[in-house]
């Protein structure tokens, strides 16, 4: 006769899992968001309370007045808007063409071709600075915008998310639209690219933030206001030598990252929907 199975009564500590998991994510989210509230204090408080924290210490606004003048802002966010819409636009066409033939077309060797795509994804982008500063010379690119978002056009990232989506896709719904007479373009245009919308939402999203944050590349190849994106532009304003005071300068971080912020807290449920849409099956 058979026994039934007897189990160990689990633990105090696994009951307590959830509590301390909260506790953890509390923490992590305090230390995350301390910079961001004092840049916000120190943004609109004088110079003399940014250590001195007073609830009742006089607000201003003259920190950003001050930044705003001392340095070429409005040209910096006109160069970051032409360079990210420039990358991202062409980071859709790049990976959708790309990701589509993965996805779709009998290539030979295609997995092969696939895999050293994907070999992208475990190089560090500062292990080819200089590489790319040599093409970048050779090409005429060196402090542009062209030359700044020229790396970025072909993303493993991005062919890796598409194709995955385009896989999901039935085969019926291609050979319908062949059937009605549609060529391959325009079955990728027609069927394909509006099914995947939330992909490209949520690597858009991504990719927006990378680029208008990224710094390294920038900075070491461009030298001039004409083409400087707003992370280099805060690096040269914020420089010990410009004798600028941090309440000037965490006025000018929050003039920085103030089109991001906005657009999350505008979008933040579109942000993580497309995400959970977008999961890879």
């Amino acid at each position: 006769m058979n026994t039934p199975a007897t189990y160990a009564p689990r633990s105090r500590f696994y009951y307590s899992l959830p509590a301390l998991e909260t506790v953890a994510a509390w923490m992590l989210a305090v230390i995350w968001i301390f910079p961001l509230l004092y840049a916000f204090w120190a943004a609109f408080h004088p110079s003399e309370f940014m250590v001195n924290f007073e609830l009742f210490a006089p607000l201003t606004l003259d920190n950003f007045k001050n930044a705003w003048a001392q340095a070429p802002f409005a040209r910096y966010y006109l160069n970051t808007f032409a360079l990210v819409t420039g990358v991202v636009v062409a980071q859709f066409v790049v990976c959708t063409l790309a990701a589509f033939a993965f996805a779709r077309f009998p290539i030979p060797g295609k997995n092969l071709l696939f895999m050293l795509v994907l070999i992208q994804l475990f190089v560090f982008p500062e292990v080819l600075i200089v590489e790319n500063y040599r093409i970048a010379s050779d090409l005429g690119l060196i402090n542009t915008i062209t030359g700044i978002g020229l790396p970025y056009v072909a993303s493993a990232f991005g062919i890796f998310l598409l194709r995955q989506t385009f896989k999901t896709i039935p085969r019926e719904l291609e050979d319908a639209a062949r059937i009605e007479g549609c060529n391959w373009l325009e079955i990728l245009w027609k069927v394909y690219v509006p099914l995947a919308k939330p992909t490209y939402l949520a690597y858009g999203l991504v990719s927006i933030s990378h680029h208008w944050n990224n710094f390294l590349w920038p900075l070491v190849v461009t030298n001039s206001v004409e083409s400087r994106p707003l992370t280099v532009g805060l690096g040269v304003f914020s420089a010990p030598e410009t004798g600028v005071n941090w309440a000037t300068v965490s006025a000018a971080t929050l003039l920085s990252i103030a089109p991001l912020l906005v657009a999350f807290l505008l979008f933040q449920r579109q942000f993580v929907q497309s995400f959970l849409r977008a999961g890879i099956r």
